[in-house]
């Protein structure tokens, strides 16, 4: 072929090439180039460039040689995978078009969240995952099936066994709920109805979530020394992974209240040799020493919220309910440290009180503060923040390896209320507080707690590590500017330090601002061979 034709041919072909949009012509869409690299493992951090084509990593390495649509300089920076949260409230929010958006969560580098914890929640996966497909969502979603409303919507608020025939319908809520691709039972036998349920009957349903693959997670039955106390109720999430055979998760652990302060060291050690015994057992924390909870749920004795609210009003009025319920309730607060120790977080009959503590409610009535609590409860059930921990509970239970990170938070409207703070930090305030300013951890053993942990507890597929194949959940992350200015006075702060944050792959967060659209999906428990789940 003459010279001639051949260079008229190269620059026919250049020519075109040129004319292809740059996606054509680059082997990757996205290449995040000079990295600190934490890949979710646990291994310290190492340099090395990711590159990402749709929504897949496609290579971790040295690419230099390589080119993409886009380039990302991530010199000084950490990337690592996109962080999942175990245990949130967020569901509800992410069900509305208002709040789908999930900035606070995509704020912290969370990409990833489980929902209808505690035994809570919406009980139709499938029309759960509808609403929350008919607007978009902005982080990935992983659904639990909630025991207790389970149990509400077959048995009411009814403090009795189930019979034989509510057994089975229970059965065929939680069955259709793995069906529909839960990742598991979440259980909250602390609360109502769940605290009416025994331990038989949360294994009966535990086994029909092993069929599938499913893990189980429980608000355990007592933090402090309620009922049956905060080991046996360790312990009896031990015994249903034990005989139902799946792996369980203690959720939110903790010593809630100065009458258990210092029982960190029991619960290890009840942890760690059951699992030598081959018990799958593992737990979730958030990083700090208070707890939020409902008034109710910190305060009245279960006897009391059997039959629902209209029951609870009428013990309230009837005197000798009444003398009952404030001797229990009395008690209670003394679990919980005192007045004091109390803090409202919303209660719409009266925002005023919003940020208050208990004490300062009572005192402004005239009244005692157990009185105080059940006038309070006349006119709703507010939340509440509870100063109830110890640091050193908190810095031991978090060095387990065992041990995932979760938020326990809520998705509110932007100045609704006095929440937690962990809605907006808990993710940033575990890297600054608990790694860089006291040591409690190192980096890449709090970031596997975000990410390969949670994964391979609940069998997420394809996230919480950075590798070849894996989605392409992705937070880039300044060490230096991680912080969560959120406080318990003045919660609604978005965190700060996440550059960006890719959600399967598409920007949700670029240069620290928010991308408009919403990338999440709903996703599913992987089937089984042979068809289940």
């Amino acid at each position: 072929m003459p010279f001639a034709t051949i260079t008229r041919r190269l620059l026919a072909g250049a020519a075109l090439l040129a004319a292809l949009p740059l996606h054509a012509q680059t082997p990757y869409d996205l290449i995040i180039r000079n990295g600190r690299v934490l890949d979710g493992s646990g291994n310290p951090w190492y340099r090395a460039d990711v590159a990402i084509r749709g929504e897949r990593i496609v290579a971790v390495g040295d690419l230099s040689g390589q080119r993409a649509a886009r380039e990302i300089d991530a010199a000084g920076l950490y990337v690592a995978p996109g962080f999942i949260d175990v245990h949130t409230h967020a569901g509800e929010g992410l069900a509305t078009a208002a709040l789908s958006h999930g900035q606070p969560l995509l704020a912290q580098g969370i990409t990833t969240v489980l929902v209808n914890p505690d035994g809570g929640g919406a009980t139709d996966m499938a029309r759960q995952r509808a609403e929350m497909q008919s607007h978009g969502i902005g982080v990935n979603v992983a659904q639990m099936v909630p025991h207790g409303s389970v149990r509400s919507r077959v048995m009411g608020m009814a403090d009795r066994a189930p019979t034989p025939a509510e057994m089975d319908q229970m059965r065929a809520l939680v069955r259709a709920g793995m069906e529909e691709g839960a990742f598991g039972l979440s259980t909250g036998p602390w609360y109502a109805p769940g605290s009416f349920a025994k331990t038989e009957e949360l294994i009966d349903l535990s086994r029909i979530v092993a069929g599938y693959g499913g893990a189980y997670s429980s608000h355990i039955r007592d933090e402090a020394d309620y009922n049956v106390g905060l080991v046996a109720a360790v312990d009896e999430v031990i015994r249903i992974g034990r005989e139902a055979r799946l792996r369980v998760v203690a959720t939110h652990l903790k010593a809630l209240g100065p009458r258990v302060w210092g029982y960190s060291g029991a619960l290890v050690s009840r942890i760690d040799r059951a699992r030598a015994e081959g018990v799958e057992v593992f737990a979730d924390q958030y990083p700090y020493t208070a707890s939020a909870t409902s008034l109710s749920g910190a305060l009245v004795p279960r006897w009391a919220l059997a039959g629902g609210d209209t029951a609870l009003q009428r013990r309230i009025a009837d005197p000798a309910e009444r003398a009952r319920l404030r001797v229990e309730v009395l008690d209670n607060l003394d679990r919980r440290g005192g007045a004091d120790r109390i803090q409202f977080r919303r209660h719409r009959a009266d925002p005023t009180i919003e940020g208050r503590t208990l004490l300062w409610v009572a005192q402004r009535g005239g009244v005692e503060p157990v009185d105080a609590v059940l006038e309070l409860l006349r006119s709703g059930n507010p939340g509440v923040v509870s100063f109830n921990m110890l640091d050193a509970d908190v810095d031991l239970l978090m060095r387990q390896p065992w041990m995932m990170t979760s938020s326990d938070g809520d998705l509110v409207p932007m100045g609704e209320g006095v929440p937690h703070p962990r809605s907006y930090g808990t993710y940033p305030r575990k890297i600054r507080e608990y790694v860089v300013e006291r040591g409690v951890m190192d980096l890449a053993a709090a970031i596997r707690s975000m990410t390969s942990l949670p994964a391979t507890v609940f069998r997420i597929p394809d996230r919480g590590t950075l590798r070849e194949g894996a989605v392409a959940d992705v937070v880039v992350f300044d060490l230096a500017r991680v912080n969560d200015p959120a406080t318990f006075s003045d919660p609604h702060k978005l965190a700060e330090g996440m550059v960006h944050v890719l959600v399967i792959g598409r920007p949700a967060v670029d240069q620290g601002r928010f991308s408009p659209q919403l990338h999440g999906r709903v996703l599913a428990l992987p089937r089984r061979p042979g068809g289940s789940r």
